[in-house]
């Protein structure tokens, strides 16, 4: 039997887009495109297993019922995609999809609560009026039956989750300037995933963990599946995404909590902050009114290094991250603009604490145009908190490395290996001696000492580490000047020329 590969499905759920696709803004019908996916999967999943039981006890149906009891999720049969199929002709189509998502999620109440709360298929504002919304949600459901996602019918265990995540990364290419929400861009995450470089038995967190998407990149540096998953994200939809995303990549264990992250942490044990080996996160960049008129008061005293600006949240997040990291052995690497660098004021005092504490390990500058939403450059900052003795701090410019697309830069895979070689060699050799850094790599990075650091009064800015210039080549003004006369000889020659020519025809 043929197998589908993974541009075949690829293929199949982009098309079903079509239904939507200039009536309906795209960062809206992505909810409607990726729970449908999620339905699918679940029933052929189900339909597998079902399979398999039969022919391993021969049809026995109490047997075939009772193994089926121990799966990691259960589908009832008036909630499978195969039974919203046959009622595709319903006047009331929306209700009865409404109603199978309603029962599949009461059936798997400890995995799939609340996932489908903020999605309604019978919505009028959103799909339209009856007759609108019933053509779209059976078109839906016919593009969708094309598909087969029963594992032993896919090339690879992965193929449904990527799709997902194909699916995820296209909508944020049409969702431009929106997309920031929900979506770090592939290349970005797994960057920062290899550089946390999450080891077997590690606690693993994003405290704005939008889709799920870097989440899921970092668990698969791993290695293996010894390890725990935890997550927050703020907006609802966008925190059902990630649950589905979670349950596709086979890591519904994973916690995912929906809340405010600074203002109302949901990630806690014995009513403290929980706490984690690695924690990694993409935050809105210079996020206004984040909540600090609370921030001195906070109960978890998470500022006590100082209270970031109002109207930037930049350093909310990454102290949040940090207090959240292991004492000794905990690693953060967070996503951030370039004014995290060298802005003054508070969060200077903020940044010249976490450096005097050695806390920080790496700034790297990403190529400008990397993210949705922004084309502003962005830097990777690694915090740890087990440097030791090692007081240096490494500075990569990865400004120039990357490929140019049509609407995005990409980083290739060439430009990631490079930024990571460099930071695994950084950490293997040994602090410098001397109270002066040391250029590791010719206009790309450099090794700085805390003093070097301390005497540009704790400014971070790149261009202050690796120097970049390039000189000019020199004018050679004789050749030059040779080079303007000899123009001036055949600018005469083609001028006398066109008058001859202009006298021929009477002018």
């Amino acid at each position: 039997m043929k197998k589908f590969t993974q541009k075949e499905i690829n293929n199949i759920v982009w098309k079903a887009c079509d239904t939507f696709r200039g009536t309906i803004d795209p960062t809206q019908y992505k909810d409607y495109i990726l729970t449908m996916l999620f339905l699918k999967y679940l029933t052929d999943v189900w339909k597998d297993r079902r399979e398999a039981y039969a022919e391993k006890y021969k049809n026995e149906k109490i047997r075939v019922e009772r193994a089926l009891r121990n799966e990691r999720f259960m589908v009832p049969d008036d909630c499978t995609f195969d039974r919203l199929f046959e009622e595709r002709n319903n006047k009331e189509l929306g209700e009865v999809i409404n109603k199978a998502l309603d029962m599949l999620e009461d059936a798997n109440r400890t995995k799939l609560e609340g996932v489908f709360r903020n999605i309604d298929f019978n919505s009028e504002a959103n799909l339209g009026q009856t007759n609108d919304r019933n053509r779209r949600l059976k078109n839906l459901l016919v593009d969708f039956s094309a598909l087969d996602l029963q594992p032993s019918h896919l090339e690879g265990n992965d193929v449904i989750g990527d799709a997902y995540e194909y699916l995820i990364a296209r909508f944020a290419s049409e969702a431009g300037k929106k997309a920031g929400e929900f979506y770090t861009p592939g290349e970005v995450s797994t960057l920062l995933a290899k550089l946390v470089d999450a080891q077997p038995g590690n606690r693993i967190c994003d405290p704005t963990c939008g889709s799920g998407s870097l989440l899921i990149k970092v668990a698969r540096e791993v290695g293996n599946n010894n390890f725990s998953l935890y997550g927050q994200e703020n907006n609802g939809s966008t925190w059902a995404l990630a649950r589905m995303n979670m349950f596709l990549h086979e890591m519904d264990n994973a916690t995912i909590e929906w809340g405010d992250t600074i203002n109302n942490p949901r990630l806690l044990e014995d009513d403290e902050l929980m706490k984690f080996d690695v924690v990694v996160a993409n935050p809105p960049f210079s996020l206004d009114k984040w909540g600090a008129e609370n921030a001195s008061t906070d109960r978890y005293s998470r500022f006590h290094r100082g209270i970031p600006p109002k109207s930037k949240g930049d350093y909310a997040f990454i102290t949040h991250m940090i207090e959240t990291a292991y004492e000794d052995t905990g690693k953060v690497g967070v996503i951030a603009p370039h004014g995290v660098l060298f802005r003054g004021s508070g969060e200077g005092k903020i940044r010249k604490e976490l450096i005097q504490s050695n806390l920080l390990e790496a700034v790297i500058g990403l190529p400008a145009n990397l993210f949705f939403g922004t084309g502003i450059p962005a830097a990777i900052l690694i915090f740890n908190k087990g440097k030791g003795e090692n007081k240096d701090v490494l500075f990569i410019d990865a400004s120039r490395e990357f490929e140019s697309g049509k609407n995005q830069n990409r980083l290739r895979p060439a430009d990631i290996e490079h930024m990571v070689d460099t930071y695994k060699a950084f950490r293997a050799a040994q602090p410098l001696a001397g109270e002066r850094g040391q250029v590791i790599e010719d206009k790309y990075a450099y090794r700085a000492t805390i003093k070097e650091i301390a005497e540009n009064d704790y400014n971070l800015n790149i261009p202050r580490y690796v120097d970049t210039f390039e000189e000019e080549e020199e004018i050679d003004i004789k050749a030059t000047q040779e080079e303007i006369k000899k123009l001036r000889l055949e600018l005469d020659v083609v001028e006398k020329k066109m008058e001859e020519y202009l006298k021929e025809l009477g002018f």
